[in-house]
């Protein structure tokens, strides 16, 4: 990809790698073998193995030049000799980790300052470096690993190179890779593993480096098309929009809008779903569809956008332009074909029609031509039909006599006269009554001048025609009422089907649990186009009953929300509506008519309704500790039986043996029954200590004296009470780690109670490792075992107190260790949970809070601080 070179002559390629360990050195020599097998000259100038065998095997065949010796405070470091690679002049010179800090006394400070001098000399280097060493990104991987990078290079060293090219691998891959021996030295696996190596960081490193060089790629594009002299739009990446209504058709949109991102961009275009809500009247958008709906499209890697408009189909191109967006996915119009003769052109055909540049998909789906919005009520007919129909009722009458006079003498009278009422019908249907009237006087009129003898006068010879005449007009109002009728009984009959629709949506909503209160506010909202909707509560049970409480504010307590600017009083509000004792839904955007009032008491019911269900459900909430705390009781009562009458019998039993007065006892018979009665009472002290502390944590009345604990100093205490047991026990703590913030005391016993569980399913031959890193503002304190470990599904189980498992030993307590543990770490700010230990085993990971006070000591030089993670 190339985007520049560092220097004059010299060709720059860089293997960029995601973390230590993927491969990066070994790629760079295997190219460096390549080349030489072309003839050219390659030499190593600095390769770092890291004492790995398959690395140190891929220098055999290459010129390596020797390093150059320097001491630092002490201690002999190597370094490459810059001046023995120039005189060399190779073709190609292998540099490995550019981010490298060199040793003072050199000509540089850094290995990238060493490699431009290389690069300017003429010299092509082959370099290697890692996603973590970019100065711009340092920060960011410091709070994703906990690690402070201190060797970076700058973004724009291996940005202008000529060549990058990706060292990838899975973050599974490379755990194996470390677990099996192939990265670092085996003492340091189990550390490396639990600390920077989690799957979480090298996935998270891992997008880093793609990302990065996604950037990358991309300039190098721009910078291509304008040497070139390339203009207009590569739509290297699809932007695909999808219009949602609400309605049921929306799973299909998206899935075809995911399906076009994906062919369309190569596996790699955005799905935008959009939703327009019309701020001027009631929508008929289902909340919980649309929020299935949202995550589909965010479970197919899209984004959800909500927006509001009155004009529909701009709204909706708006959007798209402003995203950017390429493609467009909308649903076939759900409206009869009636509805679409009547009410001209839909939102499909105009967004057709104003697209411009971007490509419109309007996909069939089984719900078209079945609208369910939910239509307004109306007093009269819309103001476009009631044109359509006032100039129908002037222009079809002449037009009719027009056709009827070129056809006179081929039709008698009667014909005529139904053609004409057949064009009072039409503009009735239209229309309604008024214009239907004037349809009717005009077709009576030209009727009779032109149809009726004698013709052109309005006069009427023969009487019968006079009896036609008005038993037409009669006709014609008395079937264009009748149609008037029929036309608003059908609209009244859709509002009542489609206010059943919403209703039993606001049933289910009430039904789907915890989320029902803001689905019904949002649906309240969306639904009659208001700007917010709010669930207000009294604060004491008289407010309603004073008239100048509905506009104190300190009166009322907000209980749910929808939208913006919500109202705090029912004064501030537009409409309200009483749900129940002591709670009132407030709505602000517009006054409602009549006829919506309705339908806004039934969402009150509903809204009262999951009121009380969420009171019952606090209720409920309120009475699980008392259960539980019979539950603890049960076990306690249960367990107290054989754990604390055992040593309390043999306690009892040594005593009782050494006062019985006819019994003379040894010197050493003596001492053991003491250290019987000892052992027993020690073991009843830490039962009643546990049993206690549990007491004081299910109560809150636990005692904390928190304060800087260095991990150093309370390690070894909490292994000494364990010894001999705890002699294998190994600590391999992290350079640089701070103080935690905890009570030292119950750490102490903490860290005690999981080494000893450790030591307890440990086999000999691999002894509990105890490993601490740092995360953030937090540390980590890793207790690692190699035992049977426990399966996932029971991690859960094993903290529950008076749990043993069915593998555990029955007469070793009362199963309250674990428990314990966990609620005093958690008592202390941190928390206490199991992970697998990569190879078998069980960890335990501790994370407490680090002190502010107490920052980490200084660190070694930069060159042994970091040369690991370097490679």
């Amino acid at each position: 990809m190339g985007v520049g070179t560092v220097g004059a002559t010299g060709v720059l390629r860089v293997y960029l790698g995601a973390a230590p360990g993927v491969g990066k050195t070994f790629r760079m020599l295997e190219e460096g073998h390549r080349r030489r097998d072309r003839g050219t000259d390659v030499v190593i100038a600095f390769v770092e193995s890291h004492g790995r065998r398959k690395t140190e095997a891929l220098t055999d065949g290459l010129e390596l030049i020797p390093r150059l010796r320097r001491s630092y405070r002490g201690t002999e470091f190597t370094e490459m000799d810059l001046d023995a690679v120039l005189a060399r002049r190779p073709k190609v010179a292998l540099v490995d980790e550019l981010a490298h800090t060199n040793i003072p006394g050199g000509r540089h400070a850094k290995r990238w300052q060493d490699v431009q001098t290389l690069l300017a000399a003429g010299i092509n280097v082959i370099t290697t470096v890692n996603i973590q060493h970019l100065e711009s990104l340092n920060d960011v991987v410091q709070k994703i690993t906990g690690v402070v990078q201190r060797e970076t290079v700058p973004d724009e060293v291996v940005r202008r190179a000529d060549q990058i090219e990706l060292v990838d691998m899975t973050a599974e891959a490379l755990r194996r890779r470390m677990a099996h021996g192939n990265i670092y030295a085996p003492e340091k696996i189990d550390a490396a593993l639990a600390n920077y190596f989690r799957v979480g960081n090298l996935t998270a490193l891992r997008e880093l480096a793609l990302l990065w060089l996604a950037d990358r790629v991309d300039e190098g594009l721009q910078r291509y098309r304008a040497d070139h002299g390339l203009g207009g739009v590569w739509e290297t990446r699809e932007r695909v929009v999808v219009a949602l209504t609400g309605g049921p058709e929306g799973d299909t949109l998206i899935r075809r809008a995911a399906r076009i991102a994906v062919h369309a961009g190569g596996g790699g275009g955005d799905v935008l779903a959009v939703h327009v809500t019309r701020s001027d009247g009631l929508t008929g958008a289902d909340p919980a569809e649309l929020a299935a709906q949202r995550r589909l499209v965010e479970s197919l890697g899209g984004s959800y956008h909500l927006v509001v408009g009155d004009d529909i189909p701009t709204a909706l191109l708006d959007f798209a332009r402003a995203q950017n967006a390429t493609q467009l996915v909308l649903g076939t119009s759900r409206r009869s074909w009636a509805s679409r003769l009547l009410g001209g052109r839909g939102i499909g055909e105009t967004v057709t029609a104003g697209s411009g540049d971007i490509d419109v998909h309007l996909v069939t789906h089984p719900y078209a031509s079945h609208g369910q919005r939910l239509p307004p009520t109306r007093t009269r007919l819309p103001p476009r039909r009631l044109l359509a129909a006032e100039l129908a009722a002037w222009l079809a009458p002449p037009t009719i006599t027009a056709i009827l006079t070129q056809l006179r003498g081929e039709l008698n009278l009667t014909s005529q006269a139904l053609l004409f009422l057949l064009v009072v019908l039409g503009v009735a249907r239209i229309g309604g009554l008024i214009p239907a009237l004037l349809a009717a006087v005009s077709s009576s009129l030209l009727l009779n001048y032109y149809f009726i003898p004698p013709i052109h006068a309005l006069s009427i010879a023969d009487p019968n025609n006079v009896i036609a005449l008005v038993v037409f007009v009669l006709v014609a109002l008395t079937v264009a009422s009748v149609v008037d009728i029929a036309v608003r009984a059908t609209q009244r009959a859709a509002r009542a089907s489609a206010e059943a629709l919403t209703l039993s949506m606001l049933a289910g909503s009430v039904l789907r649990g915890e989320d029902a209160i803001p689905a019904l506010l949002d649906r309240s909202r969306e639904t009659f186009a208001m700007a917010s909707a709010t669930l207000l509560g009294q604060t004491d049970t008289d407010i309603l009953a004073d008239p100048a409480a509905s506009d104190d504010p300190q009166r009322w307590v907000t209980l749910g929300v929808a939208g913006a600017p919500p109202a705090r009083t029912p004064a501030q509000a537009d409409v309200t509506v009483a749900v129940g004792p002591g709670a009132v839904l407030a709505l602000r955007g517009r006054v409602l008519p009549a006829a919506d009032q309705r339908v806004l008491t039934a969402f009150g019911a509903h809204v009262a309704a999951a009121l009380d269900r969420d009171q019952l459900a606090r209720q409920a909430a309120q009475a699980k500790p008392a259960m539980e705390a019979d539950r603890m009781r049960t076990a306690l009562l249960a367990a107290v039986s054989h754990d604390l009458r055992a040593p309390l019998a043999a306690a009892k039993a040594a005593v009782s043996s050494l006062r019985s007065p006819g019994l003379t006892w040894s010197a050493e018979d003596t001492a053991e029954l003491l250290a019987t009665a000892e052992e027993s009472l020690d073991r009843l002290t830490r039962l009643v200590e546990n049993l206690l502390d549990m007491s004081r944590l299910q109560t809150g009345a636990l005692s904390l004296h928190q304060e800087p604990v260095a991990l150093d100093e309370i390690i070894p205490i909490a292994l000494d009470g364990l010894r001999p047991e705890a002699d294998s026990v190994r600590w391999h703590p992290a350079p640089e780690l701070p103080a935690v913030l905890a009570d030292p005391v119950l750490l102490e016993r903490v860290i005690a109670n999981l080494v000893a569980n450790a030591l307890r399913y440990s086999p000999p031959q691999h002894p509990p490792v105890l490993t601490a890193s740092t995360l953030a503002d937090r540390v980590e304190l890793r207790v690692v075992d190699r035992g049977p470990g426990i399966p996932e599904a029971d991690w859960d189980r094993v903290f529950a107190p008076f749990q043993r498992l069915g593998d555990r030993d029955n007469t070793t307590g009362l199963g309250l260790g674990l428990a314990l543990s966990r609620g005093l770490i958690e008592a202390m700010g941190g928390s206490l949970d199991p992970e697998d230990t990569p190879g078998g085993g069980l960890t335990m990971v501790i994370t407490l809070p680090a002190s502010p006070s107490h920052p980490p000591s200084p660190s070694p030089p930069a060159q042994a601080a970091s040369a690991e993670l370097s490679a």
